[in-house]
């Protein structure tokens, strides 16, 4: 019932004089307690506000203020479990939320698991479970690796200096094959393509290559049907410097390229470092490369912010 109701229940009372409260009670099932408050708001001319359920101000106050120093404790328990520079666009958590409650609670902060992933939230933190973060063997040393990562990405964005995080989407048949996506076509009249996507060995494939720019959040792209080496992902590194990086970059000192530890821009591929060299020869700008440690390649930043893009079903046409 809402503060009209417990008012118009109040009057009933004291219009009926002594028991009134009772009677109101047995009749609306009111609380007595409600009831009394009533009399007294209108004894006193105390009442909220007409259309409001409460006066201004009253209710439970968030946790955040009744407990300050709640955010500043979960900040620093979760601090030395941050995964990567708590400044990067790498920051998460594999704690649980729950665990992270029970341990706020142990030190005389009653706070639920929920609250603790509102204020997470706030925090720019993600949540991700230990079985999404930790594919294959976890080594001692991956914090650091990203820790390294980071702080090389930061110093790199601070003196103005390109930083590009690259990667090969999986491979599309091109030609009369199933493709997702979608294209306006007359009513009813569907492109007919073959019923099986088994591909003939002359049907070329697309390989592409993609180049995120971490500082200016923009991609490019490059589509090659022949195959997907080393020498054909520094050629894409080569067509964006030529295209966009040395017009955005003209006093660049260095380029950062960050990659996943294997395929055609592995750490052990010798063709991809050799094809690197010639690049930095060409351009005379050294290059940094930073490989991500083996199992977390989805923390490259290209997988969330390019490939998320042109893999769903509104990037790709219908037929290739």
């Amino acid at each position: 019932m809402d503060a009209r109701g417990v008012l118009w229940a109040a009057s009933e009372a004291i219009a009926l004089g002594h028991g009134g409260v009772s009677l109101v009670h047995r009749a609306c099932g009111l609380s007595r307690k409600a009831i009394s408050k009533g009399i007294r708001e209108i004894e006193e001319g105390s009442s909220p506000l007409e259309g409001r359920i409460r006066r201004p101000g009253a209710g439970r106050k968030l946790i955040t203020v009744s407990d300050p120093q709640l955010v500043e404790k979960l900040q620093e328990m979760i601090d030395y479990q941050t995964r990567g520079d708590p400044e990067s666009p790498l920051r998460w958590i594999c704690k649980s939320t729950r665990t992270i409650a029970e341990e706020l609670v142990r030190q005389e902060h009653s706070v639920s698991h929920t609250k603790v992933a509102q204020i997470l939230h706030d925090l720019d933190y993600s949540l991700q479970s230990n079985r999404k973060t930790e594919e294959g063997r976890s080594h001692p040393d991956r914090d650091a690796q990203f820790r390294h990562i980071n702080a090389a990405v930061k110093t790199c964005l601070a003196q103005g200096s390109p930083v590009i995080s690259v990667d090969t989407k999986k491979k599309e048949l091109v030609g009369n094959y199933d493709n997702a996506g979608q294209q306006w076509l007359t009513a009813k009249h569907p492109i007919k393509v073959r019923g099986h996507d088994f591909p003939r060995p002359e049907v070329p494939r697309a390989y592409p290559y993609g180049i995120y720019d971490i500082g200016r959040n923009t991609g490019f792209v490059n589509v090659g049907t022949d195959h997907d080496t080393g020498a054909f992902a520094v050629a894409s590194i080569r067509g964006w410097w030529r295209h966009e990086g040395r017009r955005l970059y003209p006093d660049a000192r260095t380029i950062m390229i960050t990659a996943d530890g294997g395929g055609s821009n592995g750490w052990r591929l010798r063709l991809w470092k050799f094809e690197l060299q010639k690049f930095a020869d060409e351009t005379g700008i050294p290059l940094s490369i930073c490989h991500f440690p083996p199992g977390t390649s989805k923390w490259n930043k290209i997988e969330h912010r390019l490939f998320s893009f042109i893999s769903s079903k509104l990037a790709w046409r219908a037929v290739a």
